[in-house]
C-alpha cells in the first residue's frame, strides 16, 4: 500500500472512514481548552510609567558628584527593590500569595513575585555630552505588578513605584554626602601636612638664619665691604708704619737735655781733675771727691746708655720722656706714641673685619647647600598646597551638589503615569488557548488516523488490490449492506453517543465537585466571553 501514490480523493475516503478518530480528538481538546482558559485563574497588571528627569540646575553652574549612568544607577535601585527582606516585607503587609504559602517555601514564594514585578526601561535616542555622539540612553521606565486582585494589585503597584522613587533619592543623597564627606576628611589630611610642613620650613629658616638664599645678595654685599675697608686699613697701616719709622729716625737724632748737662759737667770735672793732679797727689780730698763724682756720672751715662739702648729696639727715648726736658724731643715722642696706637688700632680692625670675612664668606658658601634644601622643602609645600586648594575648591562643588540633592533639584525619578485599578485581566488569553486547543485537537486527529491507516493492512479498492498483486483485477463487487449491518451501524452510534454523553456529565459532575462550581465556572465564563 504504501507503494501506491495517493491522490487528494483517497485522503478524502481515509477522512471519511475514519471521521470519528478526528472528531473526538478534536472535541476533546477544545473542550479541555476552554476548560482550561476558564479553570485559569485571571491574572491582572498595573503598571506605573516613570520619567528620569535631568537636574534643573545646569551642569555648567553645578557639577553633581553622581557620575553614573541612569541605567546602571536603576539597575541597582532594582537589586535593592528585588532584595527578598524588602519583597517579603510587601507580601506580609498585603498578604499576597496566600495559598502558595501553604504549598511553598519562603524563597519559592518570594522568587514568583519577582516574577510578577516587571521593570521595562525606555529608551531614546540623544546626544552624549561627554562624547557628543548620538547614542541610545534610558529616559524612562516602566515598573508593574502581576497579581490576581485588581484592588491588591494597585497597592503592590502603588508601593512598588513609590520604592523606586525613595532608593533613587537615598541612593543620590548617600553619594552626594559621601563624595562631600571623603573630600573634606582628605582636605583636612593635607591641611595638616601642610600646617607641618610650614613648621618644618619656620625651623629649618631659624636653623640656618644667616645662610638663606634670599639673604646671598646681602651677604655679598657686606662681604665686599669688607674687603674695601681691609684694603683700607692696610694702606693707613702701611702709612702708619712709615711714620713710625720716620718718627723713630728723628727721635734718635735728637739728645735728650739731661745727658747733655752729664757730658758738659763731666768735662768740667776732668778738667778740674787734671788741673789739681798737676798740682797734688791722688790723695788730696779735692782730687778724690772728683774722681768720685766723675765715676757717679759715668755710671749714669752707662746705666743710660743701657736703658737707651733697650728701649730703642721697642721704642727709642720714649721710656725716658717723662725725664727729658727737650721740648722738640718730648714733641716727638708724642707723636711717635700716637702713630704706634694707631697702628695697634689699625691690626685690631684688620683682626676684626678678617674674622667677619671669613664669616660672611662662610654663608656664602653655604648658602648654595641651604638653598637646595630649601628649595626641596618649597616644592613640596607648593605641591601640598595646590592639592589642598583643589580639594577645597571640590568640596565646597561637593556641599553645592549635596544641597542640590536635598533640595531635590537634581536629577530625578517623577511618575508620569501612576498606576491604575486594572479593569481587564491580561491573562489568560482565551482565544489564543481554544484556538492552540483546536489545532491540537486536529494534529492529535490526524496523528490517530495516520496511526491507523498505517497499522491497517486491508485492502480497501482495486487500485490497491492492483498494487498488491502482479495480475490485473477483473472485476470489483461492491459492499453489500444488509439490514443487520445498518441495525449494527445504529447500534453502534448510539452507544457512540451515550458514551459520550456519560462521559461529558462524568466530567461536568468532576469539575463541578472536585474543581470549580458550574455557577462560578458560567460566571467567569460569561465575564470573560
Amino acid at each position: 500500500m504504501n507503494n501506491i501514490s495517493m491522490d487528494v480523493g483517497d485522503y478524502v475516503k481515509i477522512v471519511k472512514k475514519r471521521k470519528w478518530s478526528l472528531i473526538i480528538p478534536l472535541l476533546a481538546c477544545s473542550i479541555i481548552s476552554v476548560i482550561v482558559a476558564v479553570v485559569l485563574p485571571p491574572i491582572y497588571r498595573s503598571e506605573a510609567t516613570i520619567l528620569i528627569e535631568e537636574q534643573e540646575i545646569p551642569r555648567e553652574l553645578v557639577m553633581a558628584t553622581v557620575t553614573s549612568y541612569a541605567e546602571q544607577r536603576l539597575q541597582t535601585i532594582n537589586q535593592r527593590v528585588m532584595s527578598s527582606t524588602k519583597l517579603l516585607e510587601i507580601i506580609n503587609r498585603f498578604n499576597l500569595y496566600p495559598e502558595e504559602k501553604k504549598k511553598w517555601t519562603i524563597e519559592e514564594v518570594v522568587d514568583q513575585m519577582r516574577k510578577d514585578i516587571i521593570l521595562k526601561p525606555i529608551s531614546a535616542e540623544v546626544v552624549d555630552r561627554r562624547t557628543g555622539r548620538p547614542t541610545s540612553a534610558t529616559i524612562a521606565f516602566t515598573v508593574s505588578y502581576d497579581g490576581k486582585i485588581p484592588e491588591q494589585v494597585l497597592m503592590v503597584a502603588n508601593v512598588i513605584s513609590s520604592f523606586y522613587l525613595e532608593e533613587n533619592l537615598k541612593t543620590r543623597e548617600k553619594q552626594t554626602a559621601g563624595a562631600s564627606k571623603f573630600l573634606g576628611d582628605e582636605a583636612d589630611v593635607l591641611q595638616e601636612q601642610l600646617t607641618k610642613h610650614d613648621a618644618d620650613i619656620a625651623s629649618f629658616k631659624e636653623k640656618h638664619t644667616n645662610t638663606l638664599p634670599e639673604l646671598l645678595g646681602i651677604n655679598l654685599q657686606t662681604l665686599d665691604r669688607i674687603d674695601r675697608e681691609i684694603d683700607q686699613l692696610k694702606d693707613q697701616l702701611k702709612t702708619l708704619r712709615e711714620k713710625e719709622g720716620y718718627l723713630q729716625t728723628q727721635l734718635a737724632s735728637i739728645p735728650s737735655d739731661a745727658s747733655t748737662q752729664d757730658k758738659n759737667l763731666l768735662r768740667e770735672l776732668r778738667a778740674r781733675l787734671a788741673d789739681l793732679t798737676s798740682r797734688a797727689s791722688d790723695k788730696h780730698p779735692d782730687v778724690i771727691k772728683i774722681k768720685a763724682t766723675i765715676a757717679k756720672i759715668e755710671e749714669r751715662q752707662k746705666n743710660a746708655i743701657k736703658d737707651n739702648s733697650g728701649t730703642t729696639q721697642r721704642m727709642p727715648s720714649l721710656v725716658d720722656m717723662d725725664q727729658a726736658d727737650n721740648p722738640a724731643y718730648v714733641t716727638l715722642a708724642s707723636q711717635l706714641a700716637g702713630t704706634v696706637s694707631e697702628i695697634d688700632s689699625a691690626k685690631r680692625q684688620i683682626e676684626e673685619l678678617q674674622r667677619k670675612k671669613d664669616d660672611y664668606q662662610h654663608r656664602v658658601e653655604s648658602t648654595a647647600k641651604v638653598e637646595e634644601t630649601s628649595k626641596g622643602l618649597m616644592v613640596e609645600r607648593n605641591n601640598i598646597q595646590i592639592k589642598y586648594d583643589d580639594l577645597i575648591k571640590k568640596t565646597m562643588e561637593a556641599k553645592v551638589a549635596q544641597g542640590l540633592e536635598k533640595e531635590q533639584m537634581g536629577e530625578k525619578f517623577t511618575i508620569i503615569d501612576p498606576p491604575r485599578l486594572p479593569e481587564k485581566p491580561i491573562k489568560p488569553k482565551i482565544p489564543v488557548i481554544i484556538l492552540i486547543g483546536v489545532f491540537l485537537g486536529i494534529g492529535s486527529g490526524v496523528g490517530t488516523i495516520s496511526m491507523k491507516e498505517y497499522m491497517d493492512h486491508s485492502v480497501g479498492s482495486e487500485r490497491e488490490l492492483s498494487g498488491i498483486i502482479p495480475i490485473p483485477v477483473l472485476a470489483s463487487i461492491p459492499e453489500i449492506i444488509t439490514k443487520s449491518d445498518i441495525l449494527q451501524q445504529k447500534r453502534r452510534k448510539k452507544i457512540i453517543i451515550i458514551s459520550v454523553t456519560a462521559s461529558v456529565i462524568i466530567a461536568v459532575l468532576i469539575f463541578h465537585f472536585f474543581i470549580m462550581d458550574l455557577d462560578v465556572f458560567w460566571a467567569r465564563l460569561s465575564r470573560k466571553l
